[in-house]
């Protein structure tokens, strides 16, 4: 009844994935945006009214945040799986772009995110808010450098390719900075 051939499963495998998964970085990157204003609102003001919004929306960012590096891991994995050529092809450039994600932006999140959930008696209200304008910044990071990927997908420059066939970089300002990326990151974050 239907011709279903291996390509067609990997890019509905694909499609679901991507689906499900950018509903939580669109979700926690403005939320995390928020919990830094309301606690920053909070330790300027002393008013308890924003200590509790946080304390409620801190709850539901740590299970978005969650589910989006859950289902963001099975992604990665799909590059792999489902698209090896590709990322044998592509990743003298994407490799080192999506390391740069891991170690700048989602370090930054995960290492301040305890002290976000759970440190707000341990470390002090001031240390509290720092922990809290980290994870900010840190999703916003994170957002900067999957975007820039993912816009150097569909505009790709500032790369040669050499006697195997892999994109190799010869430009990385022009790569990180390809020419639908700005448009991409600020409608994503906006979002």
């Amino acid at each position: 009844m239907f011709d279903v051939t291996a390509l067609d499963l990997a890019r509905f495998q694909f499609a679901f994935t991507v689906s499900f998964h950018i509903i939580f970085p669109a979700f926690s990157i403005g939320l995390a945006s928020y919990l830094a204003v309301l606690n920053a609102a909070h330790y300027i003001t002393g008013r308890a009214v924003f200590l509790r919004l946080f304390d409620y929306w801190k709850t539901i960012f740590a299970v978005a945040f969650g589910m989006g590096v859950v289902s963001g891991i099975v992604m990665s994995y799909q590059f792999g799986t489902n698209w090896s050529v590709f990322s044998d092809k592509t990743g003298p450039i994407l490799g080192p772009m999506m390391g740069y994600e891991v170690l700048s932006a989602f370090f930054l999140e995960a290492g301040f995110l305890g002290v976000m959930l759970f440190g707000r008696s341990r470390v002090g209200p001031g240390l509290h808010l720092m922990a809290t304008l980290m994870v900010a910044i840190g999703t916003l990071g994170s957002a900067f450098w999957i975007l820039s990927v993912n816009s150097w997908m569909q505009t790709p420059v500032g790369y040669d390719i050499n006697d195997v066939g892999q994109f190799i970089p010869v430009d990385w300002w022009a790569i990180v900075f390809n020419p639908s990326f700005p448009y991409r990151f600020v409608h994503m974050v906006l979002a």
